[in-house]
């Protein structure tokens, strides 16, 4: 066995052995620094961010409210909510999708927010 042998078979053991949500969170983060993108839990109020990731869920807004799509992106590190002001369907935003999404961060009620962020839809893999 060579030096890098043991590192292939710690990796071979840590996906047999590691909860599923677990190796989806390292994959999503993987995925995150091969797109350059930031990291949720690393960004801040009013940074200008990238990030890339997986709707965790979609909800429309109830018909008597102002008209709203809302996701929820996971990267791997931590959720961040999505709202699209004056929407309530966007075709390809679907619970499970992959995402990349660019826009200025808010924080509404503890939580990370982008306000009608630019998106691109991922091929799934």
């Amino acid at each position: 066995m060579g030096p890098t042998d043991g590192g292939l078979l710690k990796r071979i053991i840590r996906r047999l052995t590691s909860d599923v949500e677990v190796l989806d969170a390292d994959d999503l983060s993987r995925d995150t620094e091969l797109n350059g993108a930031q990291r949720a839990c690393d960004c801040r109020s009013g940074e200008e961010v990238t990030m890339v990731g997986r709707l965790r869920s979609v909800e429309i807004c109830p018909k008597d409210a102002a008209a709203s799509l809302e996701a929820e992106l996971f990267d791997g590190t931590e959720g961040v909510t999505l709202i699209w002001v004056g929407r309530r369907h966007i075709p390809g935003i679907e619970a499970g999708r992959r995402i990349k999404v660019r826009g200025r961060l808010a924080v509404r009620n503890g939580r990370k927010v982008l306000y009608n962020p630019y998106y691109e839809l991922r091929q799934a893999s």
